[in-house]
């Protein structure tokens, strides 16, 4: 059950998602919650302006985390994400120790709005189905439909 903190994170990362755009970055913003709800790292996506492949949004968060916390403290957080984690940032999550994950925007969605545009390579598989080949279980909850995780990818795809 999603509840209305859960939602103001959800917001949160896609306010973080449009400050990524405005930066000249893809679309995309994550942040992680300790146990009590705080915030504790929010993170938006680089893979433009670092010039890194490797710089989005979840996995900005969780290099940001492993440096700050141990793996005991990330097993009791959530990352919040605007969209879901591709199969990179879902094995980061992993091997971190996040053991929680909520999304706005699901990969099926956002594959409808790239198309067959060159500049958003996907893997077309679900966080679920790779987190599903783990030894450790990760609890998924998404997608939650909110309008401005679809608005905020409008026309950048094209």
């Amino acid at each position: 059950m999603t509840t209305e903190l859960d939602l103001q994170h959800l917001t949160r990362t896609i306010e973080l998602a449009a400050a990524a755009r405005e930066h000249g970055n893809h679309p995309f913003g994550s942040l992680l919650v300790d146990a009590d709800g705080n915030v504790v790292v929010e993170a938006e996506n680089t893979t433009v302006t670092e010039r890194d492949a490797t710089g989005h949004a979840e996995l900005n968060v969780i290099r940001e985390a492993s440096k700050r916390f141990d793996a005991a403290f990330l097993s009791h957080c959530t990352l919040f994400t605007s969209t879901e984690p591709c199969a990179m940032c879902a094995g980061a999550m992993f091997w971190a120790g996040v053991r929680k994950v909520v999304f706005a925007l699901s990969t099926d969605e956002l594959l409808d709005m790239l198309g067959d545009n060159p500049n958003g390579p996907t893997l077309m598989v679900s966080c679920r189905e790779i987190f599903a080949r783990g030894n450790q279980e990760v609890e998924v909850s998404g997608p939650h439909p909110l309008e401005q995780a679809r608005a905020v990818h409008e026309g950048f795809w094209t």
